[in-house]
């Protein structure tokens, strides 16, 4: 019995782990923008995700990343500074249904209070996607942000989807 336990939570974390690797966003590069003696330095890094939703769309966000000290041991609250800019990079098609303001990646911005989300909607309108990244603290909120918006284009022969058949109402 407790071999089949202990396997069975070996397979729940192993699952999680790669769920959670797949969410990751690709570094692209992190620039140095003030330069600290014998600690990192503070940067900016540019990173990429891939809607896990919409097929062909992709996002690039720049963070700030604190050096020092206290990003040296991972204590630093990070400013809420992000930008955000989606693109289509392929033919779209939609791998499920989704809500207005739905949730798209989220990322831990302090030891406690602060994360970082990036949601999706639609602008049924104009057959737009809309991104919005922002970020919140337990306490009080923030009110930075940034958008970014992606026209749903034909690619090659096919007809473009219309992100209104894919928004649940």
């Amino acid at each position: 019995m407790a071999a089949k336990l202990a396997g069975g939570l070996l397979a729940f974390l192993l699952a999680a782990g790669s769920a959670l690797a797949a969410e990751q966003p690709d570094l692209i590069f992190k620039k140095s923008t003030v330069w600290k003696f014998l600690t990192p330095d503070h940067k900016l890094a540019t990173y990429a995700i891939d809607d896990p939703v919409v097929e062909g769309v992709a996002c690039h966000f720049t963070v700030p990343e604190k050096g020092g000290i206290d990003g040296w041991l991972g204590i630093a609250e990070e400013v809420s500074d992000i930008s955000l800019a989606c693109r289509q990079v392929g033919p779209v098609s939609f791998k499920a249904r989704f809500e207005q303001g739905e949730e798209m990646f989220r990322q831990r911005r302090s030891f406690l209070f602060k994360k970082m989300r990036i949601v999706r909607g639609c602008d049924i309108k104009r057959n737009v996607l809309v991104y919005l990244v922002y970020s919140d603290k337990l306490v009080e909120g923030s009110p930075k942000n940034s958008t970014s918006t992606v026209p749903i284009m034909p690619w090659g022969s096919g007809e473009a989807p219309r992100c209104a058949d894919f928004l649940d109402k």
